[in-house]
């Protein structure tokens, strides 16, 4: 999936001319968090979130320091955070560095970005003007829609069996075919042997995402490796 199939358009941006109080209203009469900040001809130049407006003025909440870390600050730092803490237009608060995306990105891409660099939305660009924004929401819609249906699927026994062994196989968690799958009329039963008691539940989940599984037991026998006692599940789980 890219980033054209989930992002939002068109774009709510404001001007770098506009007032905080303009830019605080628009983040709440449309319910986001971050504004792209753009020229009339669309370049994008930075943002403004919610995070720009915790340090004000108006709020009592600029940044304050003991008197021998005011000294080790320099003028000029100070005088940059009185601008941010008391301007009143965008450009006087906004973040001019900007991490943005392209539309043939793909989610892994845009999920690495957001988490290096601490981001909760990124701006879509060609050339140099934005043509949409991908947030945090934008892959949580993305996500619910990928889901499988809890709705069961008439499926065959084999290809479900067949499936949930090809997840498996592509986990190295797995054992490497120490974990066995039946199938019988959708109902799934894993039996076989773990190394590690934490691959129970891993394996529990691969086989529920399956498409047609209406039911998944554990009869998984857990092998502890400093000892070699073989341990049973106490109380099998089951989903239906």
């Amino acid at each position: 999936m890219l980033v054209a199939n989930i992002m939002t358009t068109p774009v709510i941006s404001v001007e770098p001319s506009a007032s905080i109080r303009e830019a605080a209203a628009l983040m709440l009469a449309h319910k986001i968090s971050g504004l792209p900040v753009v020229r009339q001809d669309g370049t994008l130049i930075g943002m403004l979130t919610e995070g720009d407006f915790l340090r004000r003025g108006e709020l009592g909440t600029e940044r304050k320091r003991s008197w021998w870390l005011e000294l080790l600050v320099s003028p000029g730092k100070i005088a940059d955070e009185y601008v941010r803490t008391h301007g009143r237009k965008v450009e006087e608060v906004m973040s001019d560095t900007v991490v943005t995306t392209r539309k043939d990105a793909s989610l892994d891409e845009i999920v690495d970005a957001m988490s290096r660099h601490h981001v909760k939305r990124l701006p879509v660009v060609e050339n140099g003007k934005v043509i949409g924004i991908v947030a945090r929401s934008d892959l949580l819609r993305a996500l619910a829609r990928a889901q499988p249906s809890n709705d069961p699927v008439a499926a065959n026994d084999e290809r479900i069996r067949a499936d949930i062994e090809a997840e498996l196989a592509r986990q190295s968690w797995s054992g490497h075919g120490l974990i066995h799958v039946n199938v019988k009329d959708g109902a799934v039963e894993l039996s076989g042997a773990i190394l590690d008691e934490r691959e129970r539940r891993a394996a529990y989940v691969a086989a529920e995402n399956v498409a047609g599984v209406k039911s998944v037991s554990d009869e998984i026998a857990w092998i502890e490796p400093m000892s070699g006692m073989i341990i049973l599940p106490s109380e099998p789980q089951r989903a239906g």
